[in-house]
């Protein structure tokens, strides 16, 4: 099932602005939320579902990112991993900038519940540098990565927090004109964690982490661009107390390439033939990105006529066709004659055939350059 377009999930226009989407989410948020919609996984899952667009659309680098290239910019992940694999404890942990504070907005009615018990740590995210050749971006990828990252010491355990009984949190009751009224607040003995640490084994740190290698599979899409950056939900360094691991940055790299340029979606080839075959006309044989092509050139082929090769560049990220291969044909002049050679060239210096004489099917440098971008 493809998602819906995120500005749409939030119900504002492309041009809304930061306090415009986060008061949208807000009362989405509101809406949808599990303590006030118990059991109703319709509910549950619109309320994922704004969330993921709120993560992406309140991050101007993502959102950047989303207006360019779609969901598919996002790396197949969208905001927290997307859809089913959304952690709930990673929704939540917004709530400190969109409701003040910390935890749900329901928590002082319901008592904290479940999600708005002890805090759950993030573990800090990983970046790493992928180089790519032109190569893997026409066509896709799939690398395998060794990574070094923070996980969990075996043999670690901990103590329960004695104030507020692993909960993390303290609830407090006041008499106001309106009644009693309940609220939470994160325990100050374990700073909402609900545990401490109890035994760690030798080598790990304080929080009983270690530092391990770890392969990690990543699917590369077909038209990523030099300098974008992929996110592998929870493939980071792992959080003490059994908190959820922070993510895999990717920062993809395009090396050059030895023959072909890339401009957008489209590739550029300098192609290079002798005076007698843009005089004669010939076949000749150039590289693209799928192999070898022949193209032909005309008698009386012009240095400077580009030649569109349609669909033979690049992929769109967002699967909307290709780019094309425009080839740019220049001429070569002869740098180092014989004496037969410049004896022939001086007997045609005065014919009418090598007068210029340009008609408007020759269009003119700027005229090129335009057509290059239609």
């Amino acid at each position: 099932m493809s998602k819906r377009d995120y500005y749409e999930v939030l119900g504002v226009s492309k041009s809304a602005s930061q306090s415009e989407i986060k008061k949208a989410y807000r009362k989405m948020a509101i809406k949808y939320h599990p303590d006030k919609n118990p059991d109703d996984k319709a509910a549950e899952e619109k309320f994922k579902e704004a969330a993921e667009a709120y993560d992406v659309l309140s991050n101007t680098e993502k959102k950047q990112r989303y207006d360019q290239f779609g969901h598919a910019g996002m790396g197949n992940r969208g905001g927290f991993g997307g859809g089913g694999g959304m952690n709930m404890d990673d929704i939540f942990s917004q709530f400190g900038d969109i409701f003040g504070g910390g935890g749900s907005p329901f928590d002082s009615f319901f008592g904290g519940g479940s999600r708005g018990g002890r805090r759950m740590h993030k573990g800090t995210n990983l970046r790493i540098k992928l180089k790519l050749t032109l190569e893997d971006v026409a066509n896709g990828v799939d690398k395998k990565i060794k990574v070094k990252k923070l996980v969990q010491a075996e043999g670690v355990t901990y103590n329960t927090c004695d104030t507020c009984g692993g909960s993390g949190q303290v609830t407090r009751v006041s008499n106001t004109i309106l009644g009693q009224m309940q609220t939470s607040a994160p325990c100050p003995t374990c700073n909402g964690l609900g545990k401490s640490i109890d035994k760690r084994p030798k080598g790990s740190d304080a929080n009983g982490m270690i530092q391990k290698e770890d392969i990690v599979s990543i699917n590369i899409p077909a038209g990523v661009e030099d300098g974008m950056q992929l996110k592998v939900s929870g493939k980071g360094n792992a959080a003490p107390f059994d908190g959820y691991a922070g993510d895999l940055i990717i920062l993809i790299e395009v090396e050059e390439h030895s023959d072909l340029k890339r401009e957008n979606n489209n590739l550029h080839y300098d192609c290079y033939i002798s005076l007698t075959d843009a005089v004669l006309g010939n076949d000749v044989v150039i590289p693209t990105i799928s192999g070898k092509a022949k193209i032909k050139i005309e008698a009386g082929t012009q240095s400077g006529k580009i030649l569109r090769l349609k669909s033979k560049g690049l992929p769109s990220l967002n699967g909307y066709g290709k780019g094309d291969l425009l080839v740019h044909i220049n001429v070569w002049t002869p740098q180092n004659l014989t004496k037969d050679e410049l004896k022939i060239f001086k007997d045609l210096k005065d014919s009418k055939s090598f007068v210029p004489n340009p008609t408007s099917s020759d269009k003119s440098f700027f005229e090129r350059v335009k057509d290059m971008f239609n």
